[in-house]
């Protein structure tokens, strides 16, 4: 179990689960009274969940009345617009008939009555506001909080899109209770088909999600569905928060998409990203009132270089609110079982964490930290988990923040989980650098394990930022143009068969040590062969990298299948076991010599060779317990598309005979770049 901290009132609580943290204790008083004071500024309208989380439900276009007449609210924050005025096809873009009234805070409102507009503003009505400014003259805008955007059927932008169904979805299944361990397959809908086009919400319901819950994942994480003019952004250019991507479907399709994965016990993880907005003026919020500063900070702090993207200024109340209620919104109106924060790093220090390193304390308390920001991501991990106690939220920060995945009130940032993103860079390191006689099989252990044991951590041996094009995923970097020519069972070549059984290895180890939850992303359980490219100009607007070939893991003569049978079985130890949630690890023996490591965890001993050529017959190795093992996994099987060397239902006795420090041990056969995970066998002999 994760480590808890005695309650203390003042932030520093962490300082019992860290004692490094001492020399900074009064940073952490500092950090959490901050919060607080940022905090008690919404006590007069509810707290964090009162009116800075409801936004949505009083921006943009909502149901209400007036005077007693139903009908429709528009409203918009812009303080330094000069005038606002609705159009749309109910008035025939009209950018004088519907102006808009402003009050003491920059809020303009107008009230379409039904008894006149009902017949006039209807579900699918085309909306835009014509803002009238000071300085940058006038623009017809899509509102901030709209909820659907679509391609203009008259130009060549979008456009908004009034979004009120007659029949909204209706959700027919819980969320799935949070589990001890999490198993996320990182998806992507639009590239999720195998046909070059654009996958749709129904068809990654019907053809992916079925394929996710066989493999024994128990969460998905969704990237790219906030609205993004540019599909190739990979939807972390957001230009519309409130707003589902109509590349893939309708939202009552995500809604029917997130009812099927439930049904099927799958948690849905929305990818957030609040770290940065598009520069766009066309679709985004980029100098919607006439100003660089509305939304974000005004001149190069405004600016990430890196992204070529805007920074939220988090310290103004109407982008907290802003933020806030999307958090809030994608949650109750979506039923998404948590999130995935995209940019934590970027957002938590002044200078985005570019080029840093982060080897010492100092650079969690010193001047570079953005105190508004952290401040931010406290506040939503609190509205995410006041809104939903079982949500889940997970940090995408490679700094190792201090407290990121620590409760609030314990002075930390409040995710519950952080990727540990050093890892896959440490195998392409030494995947790159490194020949396999070569690798050193102690600072694997180290790497793998170099994480605040106290805060939990999704290990992860990739995700989509290897897979991009211009990098490979560890399948390519390992079989490259083998891949094309030699995946057929009656035809492997040396190269490919080195690949396929390091494949099977670096995700077996990572999944063992690398924290409390694993992360795969879309295809590469399978060692999909080629990289992502989404159509741009400099691919001749292909799709033929943005999908997803399924048709060579469901092809029984190629070895694909036989890496999807393993990550299969993979997951099978945690469900079984609960592998991810055990916190008792401990190595047994490690000989860089021979390359062969051998560890726990929780009650299963794992015995790894990853000697190139070696294979050792009769090995003796150190067992925990005096008691029988059986033969739980076999990289080797040939199921798995291994050569098939090791039997498989293997019975293992102890023997009184001592290893180390263990008075018992067994005697195994372990052949050359195999993995073998032994249970305890249950009964007696």
């Amino acid at each position: 179990m994760t480590q808890t901290a005695t309650r203390r009132d003042d932030g520093t609580a962490l300082v019992e689960l860290d004692p490094w943290l001492k020399p900074f204790e009064q940073k952490l008083r500092d950090r959490y009274n901050y919060y607080r004071r940022v905090l008690s500024q919404f006590d007069a309208t509810g707290g964090l969940l009162g009116q800075v989380s409801q936004g949505h439900r009083y921006f943009g276009f909502n149901r209400g009345e007036l005077w007693g007449k139903p009908g429709v609210w528009y409203r918009e924050w812009a303080p330094a617009a000069l005038q606002l005025r609705l159009i749309g096809d109910f008035n025939n873009w009209d950018r004088f008939g519907h102006p808009l009234v402003r009050d003491q805070f920059g809020v303009w409102s107008l009230f379409l009555p039904d008894d006149k507009y009902k017949d006039k503003l209807t579900h699918g009505s085309l909306l835009k506001v014509h803002v009238v400014t000071e300085k940058a003259g006038t623009m017809d805008r899509i509102p901030a909080y709209i909820r659907r955007v679509v391609p203009d059927p008259f130009g060549t932008g979008f456009v908004g899109q009034y979004w009120n169904p007659p029949d909204r979805f209706g959700f027919k299944n819980p969320n799935p209770p949070r589990s001890d361990s999490l198993r996320v397959y990182e998806a992507h809908v639009g590239m999720a088909q195998e046909e070059g086009k654009v996958g749709t919400f129904a068809e990654f319901t019907k053809n992916v999600l079925p394929r996710i819950a066989d493999l024994g994942y128990n969460a998905i994480q969704l990237m790219a569905i906030q609205e993004h003019p540019y599909y190739g952004s990979f939807g972390y250019h957001v230009s519309n928060f409130f707003a589902v991507s109509s590349r893939f479907g309708t939202p009552e399709e995500l809604k029917e998409l997130i009812d099927e994965a439930h049904r099927l016990r799958l948690r849905v993880l929305l990818d957030l990203v609040h770290s940065h907005s598009v520069k766009n003026t066309q679709e985004g919020l980029n100098m919607f009132d006439g100003t660089e500063f509305q939304y974000f900070h005004a001149g190069p702090r405004g600016q990430h270089v890196a992204w070529d993207s805007l920074l939220f200024d988090y310290s103004k109340f109407e982008v907290q609110r802003f933020l806030l209620s999307n958090v809030r919104y994608w949650l109750e109106e979506f039923h998404f079982d948590g999130f995935r924060f995209d940019g934590v790093t970027s957002m938590i220090y002044l200078d985005h964490g570019l080029g840093q390193t982060f080897t010492n304390y100092d650079q969690y308390f010193n001047d570079n930290i953005d105190r508004d920001a952290i401040v931010y991501l406290q506040m939503a991990n609190q509205v995410a988990h006041g809104v939903k106690n079982e949500c889940t939220t997970v940090a995408e920060d490679v700094s190792g923040m201090v407290g990121i995945a620590r409760p609030v009130e314990e002075g930390g940032i409040g995710f519950d989980y952080r990727l540990a993103m050093g890892i896959p860079d440490y195998w392409i390191k030494i995947l790159k650098e490194k020949k396999d006689e070569e690798w050193n099989l102690g600072e694997v252990w180290h790497e793998l394990l170099n994480r605040r044991r106290s805060e939990k951590h999704i290990g992860y041996a990739e995700s989509h930022d290897q897979s991009l094009v211009g990098d490979k995923t560890i399948a390519f970097r390992l079989m490259d143009k083998d891949m094309y020519w030699h995946m057929d069972r009656d035809h492997p070549s040396l190269v490919v068969g080195r690949g396929i059984a390091l494949h099977k290895l670096i995700r077996l180890i990572t999944f063992s040590l690398a924290g409390e939850g694993y992360l795969n992303f879309i295809g590469n359980e399978f060692g999909h062969p080629e990289w992502v490219d989404f159509p741009r100009e400099g691919n001749g607007y292909s799709y033929h990298y943005a999908r997803r070939q399924w048709s060579l893991v469901d092809n029984p003569r190629l070895l694909y299948r036989g890496l999807m049978e393993f990550d299969k079985a993979m997951n099978r130890i945690d469900i079984d076991y609960h592998l991810l949630a055990d916190p008792f690890i401990e190595q047994l023996a490690l000989h860089e010599d021979t390359k062969q490591l051998i560890f726990r965890r929780g009650p299963l001993v794992f015995a790894f060779n990853f000697h190139p050529d070696e294979s050792y017959t009769d090995l003796r190795i150190p067992v925990p317990d005096p008691t029988d093992y059986k033969l739980l996994l076999n990289t080797d099987a040939a199921k798995f598309s291994g050569p098939g060397l090791v039997q498989e239902d293997s019975f293992y006795p102890w023997q009184k005979v001592p290893m180390y420090s263990r008075q018992q041990s067994i005697q195994i056969y372990l052949p050359s770049r195999t993995a073998l995970v032994f249970a305890p066998a249950a009964g007696k002999r």
